[in-house]
């Protein structure tokens, strides 16, 4: 067998243990043990597998004679297969992450963790971890993205005002705004409803939206795609670590963190209560957040931790050290999953960003 075999659903769910509807979204990748060993850690996350493959490759240098079996899906569909499992008391993963917080701290209440039971606890922020079980691994702002070209001549906006105005002032920007589909994206919901709750610009925001015509997509990697190739001019609440290690690699792309605030995303991680191999699981939390795992993430990913984020966002802060607003791990997250509110949420979404036409 080849060190890296992807398979479809239907292999996902025999290692897993479940059974169930396929669906296309979640492949699974093997990474062999390196040494003799017949333990398996599965981590079932949304995070692209280019990005956790060298924190994998460390932690297998570390276990040689542990097996990586990695599930990767979009955040919704993860959230219906932990829950589930939850739920049913069955398997799933020994370890999950995910960007779409406010999901992790509901299930983390509902009892589908177990405590992590660990130093690195200590060296984390109070905003960071939730109930010794739950615990931020990254450091990821919400960030604009340009092309540069388009920009060229006065530059792109800097704030969310320089956005409305823009977007009020002229047509430059009909058809050519990408952000997300928050009733298909986990974390693009979450983003949107934080920003519905920090300041006065949403409600102008998001009519701005509506007259020019914003296009909207599951994943950060489409959003930054369009913008990249000029069918987009700018990228609205793009994860920053995709933006910025894109960014490093291709000149047509700027990253812009908001002047009048920036949202900051950790991506969390719990070891679901039927985990079968809750030690390899905490192993691999704790080398995330160990001087070699914090090398990693800040290096070419640029998915940055809870401990070395701040000083490598402020030095990115062109007008100056960014106001950088993290999202604490906290029950307070759970008001956007609250059905009526979600409901009405996206509700002035629809009628805001695809007004019917006259």
């Amino acid at each position: 067998m080849s060190r890296r075999s992807v398979f479809l659903l239907g292999l996902v769910l025999a290692l897993a243990g479940m059974s169930g509807t396929a669906r296309a979204a979640e492949t699974v990748t093997r990474f062999e043990a390196h040494g003799s060993g017949s333990a398996n850690l599965v981590i079932a996350s949304v995070t692209d597998l280019d990005f956790m493959r060298p924190l994998i490759s460390a932690f297998q240098q570390g276990n040689p004679g542990v097996a990586v079996t990695y599930i990767e899906d979009t955040s919704n569909n993860l959230d219906a297969s932990v829950s589930g499992a939850c739920a049913d008391r069955t398997f799933y993963a020994d370890l999950v992450i995910s960007s779409s917080i406010a999901q992790q701290v509901r299930l983390v209440n509902g009892g589908c963790a177990r405590v992590i039971g660990s130093p690195v606890l200590t060296s984390l922020p109070d905003w960071a971890q939730w109930r010794g079980e739950l615990i931020g691994l990254t450091y990821e702002p919400a960030v604009m993205v340009y092309n540069k070209a388009a920009f060229a001549e006065d530059g792109p906006p800097r704030s969310r005002f320089d956005l409305i105005d823009l977007m009020r002032q002229s047509g430059k920007l009909n058809g050519r705004i990408a952000t997300y589909d928050i009733e298909d994206s986990g974390v693009g919901y979450l983003f949107a409803f934080q920003d519905s709750t920090e300041a006065s610009t949403w409600g102008r925001l998001i009519e701005g939206f509506g007259r020019n015509s914003v296009a909207t997509f599951c994943c950060s990697s489409s959003v930054i795609d369009r913008v990249a190739d000029g069918r987009a001019f700018i990228g609205y609440n793009v994860l920053g670590s995709y933006a910025l290690s894109r960014a490093e690699k291709d000149p047509r792309i700027g990253v812009i963190l908001p002047t009048d605030y920036t949202l900051v995303l950790t991506r969390a991680g719990y070891i679901p209560r039927e985990a079968r191999d809750a030690t390899a699981a905490r192993a691999f939390l704790e080398l995330a957040l160990s001087p070699q795992g914090r090398a990693i993430l800040d290096g070419e990913t640029r998915l940055l931790t809870p401990l070395s984020g701040p000083a490598a966002l402020a030095q990115l802060g062109e007008d100056g050290e960014p106001a950088l607003r993290p999202i604490p791990l906290s029950p307070a997250l759970l008001v956007s999953l609250d059905r009526a509110k979600r409901a009405r949420f996206l509700s002035q979404w629809r009628k805001s960003v695809t007004p019917p036409t006259p």
